[in-house]
């Protein structure tokens, strides 16, 4: 019994090490080599202070600033441990909603949701990332479409003419990458830090 355990146990303890331990050394090595920006997080630093990443939205509720999507990403109620609380963007807890397309609360939620940005903005159709969450809660992005429709807002917040904001939206849209993969996409943290930047001048 014993000349059939000690394979078994040798080679679990030699995969264990290489996969477990080395592999993940390895890989996480030379990510930092070569990406070492995107392997710290990808942190974005202002004057010498980290505001956030590229990688992880925040909530802006600010007129002045561009909003991101929606997040369902819930945190403990501090008041009863048993139920959660919404925590927009909430890292710790990424995850949806759950909600399906028979859901009342779903509905609701979207026809208040849209009526707000109607509102704001009557010329032009509600694009459906600024009312639908990402899968994860966390999509730091959103598409030109949606940073184009919260320029009016924007613009009158800060008193800024329409057209210098357009033009701050169109520099910072991503594209595909490699010209093929994913969507063209803003980064709403990126694009508010730069919209600071141009009020500042």
């Amino acid at each position: 019994m014993l000349s059939h355990l000690r394979p078994a146990l040798v080679l679990l303890v030699a995969l264990t090490a290489i996969t477990g331990l080395a592999y993940p050394l390895a890989i996480t090595g030379i990510a930092g080599a070569i990406f070492p920006a995107k392997a710290a997080g990808s942190l974005i630093e202002r004057d010498g202070t980290i505001v956030g990443s590229g990688l992880i939205g925040q909530s802006f509720s600010s007129e002045r600033y561009f909003h991101g999507r929606p997040s369902a990403t819930v945190a403990p109620d501090p008041a009863d441990a048993s139920k959660t609380v919404p925590a927009p963007y909430n890292a710790a807890n990424s995850g949806g909603a759950n909600l399906g397309p028979a859901s009342a609360a779903l509905a609701e939620r979207l026809k208040g949701d849209v009526a707000t940005l109607k509102a704001e903005n009557s010329a032009q159709p509600v694009p459906t990332d600024l009312v639908t969450t990402s899968g994860s809660g966390l999509d730091p992005d959103i598409s030109p479409e949606a940073a184009r429709f919260q320029i009016p807002r924007v613009a009158k917040a800060r008193s800024i003419a329409e057209e210098k904001v357009a033009a701050l939206v169109a520099s910072q849209v991503q594209g595909r990458w490699l010209g093929v993969l994913g969507e063209p996409r803003v980064n709403v943290l990126a694009l508010n830090l730069a919209l600071d930047d141009l009020a500042r001048k």
